[in-house]
């Protein structure tokens, strides 16, 4: 079973730059394409950012574009969302997510919940205004 651990989360001044990190506890036999989702209070979860297991592809959600980045180190094993220019609405909990199926595309970067199969514990941001 993959467990996913995720840091670097907390309180930062609306403009600033947080950066998470996620990896997975134990062995891995390969690369998963990886996503990062959020939840606020009362509302849904939703999608943030992915990156393929190959590394090369990634995806965003229109309204983290030109501000945050996904990225991945294979060699630790550590996938990685950049926040910049924060804003107070960016204020969640953020999850780390694991697509581990075999039957996934290199160039695959998963936008839903669905297709996720292993998820962290939460890191709360929060963006003061």
């Amino acid at each position: 079973q993959v467990q996913l651990v995720e840091s670097g989360g907390g309180l930062v001044q609306a403009g600033g730059s947080l950066r998470l990190s996620c990896a997975p506890s134990g062995y891995t036999d390969r690369n998963y394409a990886m996503g990062w989702f959020r939840q606020a209070p009362q509302k849904e979860r939703e999608f943030v950012a992915s990156v393929s297991w190959s590394g090369v592809d990634t995806s965003y959600a229109q309204y983290v574009k030109n501000r945050f980045t996904i990225s991945r180190d294979s060699a630790k094993n550590t996938v990685y969302l950049q926040m910049n220019s924060l804003k107070p609405e960016d204020t969640a909990v953020y999850y780390c997510a694991a697509d581990s199926r075999i039957t996934t595309p290199a160039w695959s970067t998963p936008l839903h919940t669905s297709e996720y199969d292993h998820w962290g514990q939460g890191t709360q941001v929060t963006v003061s205004s």
